[in-house]
């Protein structure tokens, strides 16, 4: 079992940062891609960003991409979302979320463990 634990949300303004990190715990996670996913209110949960095992493979959504960059220190068991040039549309619960199968895949069907969010509220 892996417990995922997000950390760093909060309220920002527009055109500001944030930077979310997810702390792993339990059975090691060697070999688990990791990826980011949020929830709008009102809305069904979509893929943001993604990062392999090794870091040697990411996978962002269009619309974050150029704006948000994950990364892993797998030494840490951590995994970090840095999002920079927030906009209104950023708001959102962010979950991180483990793949035993080692692919930064979009599909959240593939992600075996979650965690239970973190709060983004960005103010214009």
């Amino acid at each position: 079992q892996v417990q995922l634990v997000e950390s760093g949300g909060g309220l920002v303004q527009v055109g500001g940062s944030l930077r979310l990190s997810c702390a792993a715990s339990g059975r090691t996670f060697s070999g688990y891609a990791m990826g980011w996913f949020r929830q709008a209110p009102g809305k069904e949960r979509e893929f943001v960003a993604a990062i392999s095992w090794s870091g040697g493979r990411t996978r962002y959504s269009d619309s974050v991409k150029g704006r948000f960059t994950i990364s892993r220190d797998n030494a840490k068991n951590t995994v970090y979302l840095q999002m920079n040039s927030l906009k209104p549309e950023d708001t959102a619960v962010y979950y991180c979320a483990a793949n035993k199968f080692d692919s930064p895949d979009y599909s959240d069907a593939w992600y075996e463990y979650w965690g239970q969010g973190t709060q983004v509220t960005v103010s214009s």
